[in-house]
């Protein structure tokens, strides 16, 4: 295991790294902030924008500038940013939290109800319930997330003005964002159990668990659902870096305060410290994450980590 633990770990450090140096390469390729800076500023002198960028630390080579960044990640210091001279890791620091909890809260929520209504869908093929389920997902599947959130707020904020509709004042400013987000994935997720559940409960062994004569929820919850694991977690994994990727759209229809939001921001002002920072924390995030399936699959699966 430990053999198996530390080939992960390499590998997710050399992507990381590779992301690291990609993201620098294409950022610089989007415009250079000194001219972004001094846009209405009147008649600016090539001399001007020579100070700007050296004031700002991009005159300097490329790998000058990415070495500076790699030794101050170590460090969690990503310099300041280019518009308000904010240090950046305090940013980070205030939005990170704000889309972790939005991101884990939305998976977790998804995981919950789509495993057992994907379970029922497959324990009842054709019936009644698995009509009921698979239609559901399918309208929820039918919705773009811009739209969903959009209606949330029509309904649920100015109709009934029941939920705040945007922000981050409490509880009830968190719950249009994390339910417009977990009705995709839920419907996304509810076919997946099925479909994975459907083919585990042809297995042979499962007819013998009942032939034991042990209950429906000990066949279907821990033999089942068990052996039908690795797909799952291989797409909660994948859906969860596609969550953290995705989530700006969210966090800017809800105004909710969260890496989505700094990133957007970024990009408009050419803020190369904090996009860079906000990129490469998502793309830890995300390695992370793909590392702690692999750990799963070694757990599950004693076979694939001794391979």
């Amino acid at each position: 295991m430990a053999n198996f633990l530390v080939k992960r770990l390499l590998q997710a450090i050399f992507v990381l790294f590779a992301i690291t140096l990609l993201v620098a390469f294409a950022i610089r390729l989007t415009g250079d902030p000194a001219l972004m800076l001094t846009q209405g500023a009147g008649s600016v002198t090539e001399a001007d924008l020579v100070l700007i960028r050296e004031a700002l630390g991009i005159n300097k080579p490329f790998f000058a500038q990415y070495f500076e960044f790699i030794v101050g990640l170590f460090s969690f210091d990503f310099g300041r940013s280019f518009l308000g001279g904010t240090p950046v890791s305090d940013l980070i620091s205030t939005s990170l939290p704000a889309t972790l909890i939005l991101a884990v809260s939305v998976m977790l929520i998804s995981i919950v109800i789509s495993i057992p209504l994907g379970i029922k869908a497959a324990v009842s093929k054709g019936k009644w319930a698995d009509q009921t389920i698979r239609i559901v997902s399918l309208v929820g599947l039918s919705f773009p997330n811009f739209w969903l959130a959009l209606m949330l707020v029509l309904v649920f904020s100015i109709w009934l003005q029941w939920l705040p509709p945007s922000g981050m004042y409490g509880f009830t400013s968190f719950l249009m964002p994390a339910f417009t987000m977990a009705i995709i994935l839920t419907a996304t997720n509810v076919r997946l159990v099925r479909s994975s559940m459907l083919e585990t409960l042809q297995a042979q062994y499962i007819m013998v668990a009942r032939a034991k004569g042990l209950s429906e929820n000990t066949v279907l919850y821990k033999h089942a659902l068990r052996n039908c694991a690795i797909p799952l977690i291989t797409y909660f994994g994948l859906q969860f870096g596609g969550l953290l990727g995705g989530i700006v759209v969210i966090e800017r229809v809800f105004n909710w305060p969260g890496l989505g939001s700094l990133a957007f921001d970024a990009v408009s002002g050419r803020d190369y410290p904090v996009l860079q920072a906000v990129i490469t924390i998502l793309s830890m995030l995300i390695v992370s994450v793909n590392l702690l399936v692999d750990i799963a699959y070694g757990l599950i699966d004693p076979r694939i980590r001794t391979e």
